[in-house]
Formats: structure tokens, sequence, C-alpha cells
């Protein structure tokens, strides 16, 4: 019996590690593929992932090389741009420079004037075109420049107004202009960059509209004001609101009418409100007109600090005979500044590059320079350098087409004009720096001219101080007073035609002339 029963438990044991180590060796072979399963899988994994970082590498690179291409291109478009453009300036400077010159003939027939005009007109929109697009290729290359100056703004808005509601009535459409009344005389702003946003919306608004009116407001509150045009047109569709300031898209009414225009008067609105710190909005309604709004900010001045003189015909200047030295590779520039200046009793030296300009300083040193920037051989830059450490201080004024591309620090110059030239802008640039008094037509030397007898050192003071401060109305008063003793008259009229170009600095050198 004994042997029975330990039979049974070793059976029994026997039986109980049979099944404990099946169990085990069913674990460890189970737990062994497993193992080569996961690890598989594992490799599989990072074999797809190894493959996906390389597609991403590719695509990095693929994009990095589009992008610089991108890049590429677009400095490749505006390397075309400013060259096109200084192309299209160069000649468009002779013709925009000699139909002024034309105005100003007074021989020629009147029936003559009014194409000599059209070509002037026609001149300056082909000239705002090409701005359009240079500004587009500044603002995107960050180097747009934006220069505060004060304006008369009453003046200015009269000129636009003048110029829109006659245009406006040639369409039979009503025009009509709101200002308001706390609007300062005088403001600080961008005059140039200001005009092109109004006369971009203007312009939009007489385009599209074929009946009805445009209103012109203009709002001034805490130094901010707000430009409104308001038309009557065929309004805007929802779904091109997103779009209508992209460059170069052309709205459903415009694709219609078949208006010329390249699409980027917009886009250089909206462009140009920012970059003056401002901002434009639209609302509109198909079949019932558009709104436009600009809100800039326009410092009040108190005080003028320029002379704010009419357009007049300019015959000459005061004061010894001044020579001006002209260099520019372009005959017909050449040309157009000698028969620009000659008449004004100029005395002007010519030079086609830099090369012969420095030979004929050697001689005799002008009293100014005109000097444009792209030559043959020797950049404008480089002979403005050299000319200083020759030790020559006179002013020296950049007049050239690529004005504003990329002006070196401390160049040396005096100041920069862009062609095409403005007669009026470019006089004012030889007055200021040359110190010159300039004499309009009919006008005489104020130093030859019959002064009479001057009022008592008194009432000079007091004219003086007056004009110190700019009190117009004030000094009017005391001249008016001045007037009534007859040996003052031709003395008063002298100050009194300074007062009225708002020549403060002439005032001032007349009081300042002889003693009492």
């Amino acid at each position: 019996e004994t042997s029975e029963v330990v039979a049974g438990t070793v059976a029994a044991v026997f039986f109980v590690f049979a099944v404990v180590t099946g169990t085990a060796c069913w674990y460890l072979v189970l737990a062994h593929d497993s193992r080569r399963v996961a690890e598989e899988e594992s490799s599989r994994q990072t074999t797809l992932l190894l493959k996906e970082i390389e597609a991403h590498n590719r695509t990095d690179a693929a994009l990095q090389k589009a992008k610089e291409d991108a890049e590429a291109a677009n400095r490749a478009k505006s390397r075309y741009v400013v060259g096109l453009s200084h192309e299209l300036r160069t000649p468009l400077n002779a013709v925009l420079g000699y139909a002024q010159l034309l105005e100003r003939d007074e021989t020629i027939p009147a029936r003559r004037q009014a194409s000599i005009k059209t070509i002037r007109r026609s001149a300056e929109h082909l000239s705002g075109l090409i701005d359009g697009l240079l500004d587009i290729s500044r603002i995107e290359a960050g180097r747009m420049q934006v220069y505060s100056n004060e304006i008369n703004i009453h003046d200015f808005l009269d000129q636009l107004v003048e110029m829109f509601r006659l245009q406006a009535e040639a369409k039979g459409v009503a025009f009509r202009h709101l200002r308001a009344p706390e609007l300062p005389l005088h403001v600080r702003t961008d005059e140039k960059r200001l005009r092109q946003i109004l006369v971009n919306l203007l312009g939009n608004a007489i385009k599209y509209t074929d009946e009805g009116r445009i209103d012109f407001e203009v709002a001034y509150r805490s130094q901010v004001a707000t430009f409104t045009v308001r038309d009557t047109g065929p309004g805007i569709a929802a779904d091109e609101m997103d779009r209508i300031f992209e460059p170069f898209v052309r709205g459903e009414a415009e694709r219609r009418r078949m208006s010329p225009g390249l699409g980027l008067g917009l886009t250089i609105t909206r462009l140009l409100s920012e970059t003056l710190g401002g901002s434009i909005s639209v609302e509109s309604e198909p079949g019932r007109g558009s709104v436009f709004r600009v809100r800039l900010m326009l410092a009040r001045v108190n005080r003028p600090a320029l002379r704010m003189s009419p357009e007049k015909p300019i015959n000459g200047y005061a004061g010894r005979r001044r020579t001006i030295m002209v260099v520019d590779d372009n005959a017909d520039h050449r040309e157009l500044m000698r028969e620009l200046l000659q008449p004004l009793d100029f005395l002007v030296l010519t030079a086609d590059g830099g090369g012969e300009c420095l030979a004929m300083v050697e001689a005799a040193v002008p009293d100014l320079f005109l000097v444009d920037i792209s030559m043959p051989g020797m950049e404008g830059w480089e002979l403005v350098g050299r000319l200083r450490r020759l030790g020559i201080d006179a002013p020296i004024v950049m007049l050239s087409a690529n004005v504003g591309d990329g002006i070196p620090a401390d160049a040396g110059h005096n100041d920069t004009l862009a062609k095409p030239v403005d007669l009026r802008q470019f006089l004012d640039k030889l007055e200021l720096h040359l110190k010159l008094q300039l004499l309009e037509a009919g006008a005489t030397d104020e130093a030859d001219a019959p002064a009479g007898a001057r009022p008592a050192a008194a009432e000079l003071a007091e004219l003086r101080s007056l004009g110190e401060i700019g009190h117009v109305r004030g000094i009017e008063a005391k001249l008016a007073k001045l007037s009534e003793e007859p040996t003052h008259r031709p003395f008063v009229e002298l100050l009194r035609a300074r007062i009225q170009a708002f020549d403060f600095e002439g005032f001032a050198r007349l009081l300042e002339g002889e003693g009492p």
C-alpha cells in the first residue's frame, strides 16, 4: 500500500510538474514569437519612418529651391521695373519739360495752347503709371520713402475739386464737396502720396459713375482727417470685395466696360494709406454705388514754416549771375536744362560724364551741380564723392529717374529731384540751395526798385515782431495804416507783395535792408 501511495504521489507530482513545464514552455514560445513579431513590426515602422523623413527632406529642398527661385524672380522683376522706369523717364522728362516750357511761351497761338496742355497732361498721366509700378516694388522691398511737409490743405483740396468737378460735369454727373469747418489751414503730411490716394479714389468714382452724383467729403477730428468718396455707380459684388485691393485685379464692371488701366489704383491706394499710418475701408451694394473711406493723420500746423507762393511765371532772379553745371549722359536732358535755365540768366555748363565734369571744375567751380545717377563709366554717386573729396562744397542736386532707389548713406549730395521734372518744383530747389530771390514776370529786382521813404524804426520793429509770429492779418492791417502816408506807399507795396506770397523770409530781408 505504501508503494502504491508513493507511486500515486510521484505520478501526481510528475503530472503537476509536466503541466507547469508545458505552460512555461508555452509562455516562452509565445513570448519569443511576440518579440519576433514586435521586432519585425518595429523594423517595418522604422523603415517607413525613414522613408517619410527622406520624402520630407526632398519636399523641403524643393520648397527651398522654389522659394529661392521666387525671390530671384522677384528681384529680377524689381530690377526690370526700375530699369524700365529709367528708360521711360528719360524721354518722358524731355516731353514733359518742353511741354511746360511751351506752355509759358506767350508767342504760341492760343489755339495751340490746348494741344500743348494735352501733351503735358498725357505725360503726367504716364509718369503717374510709372510711379505706381515703382511704388509697389518699393513697398514690397520695404524701401518706400515718405516725405512729410507742410501744405495748405484748403488750396490742395480746391485744386482737386476743381479738376474732378469739370470731369464729372463733362459726363453729366453732379459733384458735391463738403469740408469740415474745423479743418485747419495748414497740415503736415506727404503731399505727393496724399494726392495719389485721392486722385485714385476720385478718378475711379468718375470712371464708373454714368449718372447720379459723386460726394467728396472731408471730416477732421483730433488731428485725424477722414476722406469719404461716395458714388452712385454699379457697385461691387460681394464676392469681389476681398479682391479689389489685389494688384492687377479688375472687377466685373471694369471688365464689361473695357476701361483703360492696369488694376493697380486701389492696390496702391491701400498700400500708401497703410504706409502713411492710416487705413482704408469700403462699403458697396451692387446697383446702388460704393463708399470708400480713408483715415489719415494730418497734424495741424499753426504757423506755416514754408513759403506758399502762388504759381506765376518766373523771368529771372535778383543778384549776381549764377553758374550751374549739368552732368548727364543724355544730350536731350542737357539741352532741356540749357533751354530752361539760360532764359533766367543762369550760366549753364554741361558735361556728358563724371570725367568731363572733373576736368571742367579745375578751371572754375559752379555755384550748383545737377547730376544724373546712372551714367556710363562713373556713376553719379561716385562723382559726388570725388567732388567732395576735392573740397568742393557747392550744392549738388541729384536730378535723375533713379532717385529713391537705394540712396547711399552719407552720399554727400544736398537734395534730390526725380525725372520727369516739375518746373515749379525745380525752380523752388534752385531758390532754396542758391538762396535766390526769384523774380516773377512783370516784377523788378527789389534792389533796383524805388523803395520810397521807410517808416520809423518803431513801425519797422512792430512789423518785424508780427512777421516772426506769422500774424498775416496784423501785418496787413499795419501796412494799410502805413500806406496812408504817400511817401511810404512804394515800400509798403514791396512788403505787401512778400506777405501775399507768404514769403516771410523776403519780408524780413526787406525790413532788415537799408536803415530808416
